[in-house]
């Protein structure tokens, strides 16, 4: 009888601190990523030659799915971006370097899942062919640090019909202030 008391005692004692650290985790990886998002909107004013940093300086600016998107032309799931939902005025920047790429009101809901804009700040953008999926598409990058950001189609609104649909964790939004 007492070994089973101690067993239930021990799992719910064991069971309590599994869930702490999966709290404390969360916090940490918020803190982190804060850390980060800070961090890359200070070096945006820095003379830093984005071209030429290393896989190991990206890895360390970078979360690991900001790495996977930016750096290794990743895709985040659809429907999992808090961006999508941003409706505020400002703009939407590199995620890696924080070059502005998108004003606000180029957004539109293109109902794909993925934060749409169908225009872009004029030289900020690099388009290249890409054939992974075995159809020709058109992917787009940063211009200045060449972060991937997602593909542009031609089916968007009015005036250019044009569809950039994005990596949310590819971006960050800074509100007009």
């Amino acid at each position: 009888m007492l070994t089973k008391t101690l067993s239930r005692r021990s799992l719910g004692l064991s069971a309590a601190a599994l869930a702490l650290t999966a709290c404390a985790k969360t916090g940490t990886e918020a803190q982190a990523q804060e850390a980060v998002t800070e961090k890359k909107m200070t070096d945006n004013n820095n003379n830093i030659d984005w071209a030429n940093l290393s896989e190991q300086d990206w890895k360390q600016r970078l979360t690991a799915m900001e790495f996977n998107v930016l750096r290794k032309e990743g895709t985040e799931r659809p429907f999992t971006s808090p961006l999508n939902d941003v409706k505020a005025a400002g703009t939407f920047v590199c995620g890696g370097c924080a070059l502005p790429l998108f004003k606000s009101e180029y957004k539109y809901n293109s109902g794909t899942g993925w934060p749409s804009f169908f225009d872009v700040i004029d030289g900020n953008v690099e388009t290249k062919a890409d054939r992974k999926l075995f159809a020709l598409r058109t992917e787009y990058h940063c211009a200045r640090c060449g972060g991937h950001q997602g593909h542009v189609f031609e089916d968007g609104p009015r005036p250019t019909g044009l569809r950039y649909c994005n990596n949310g964790v590819a971006l960050d939004f800074i509100e007009d202030t």
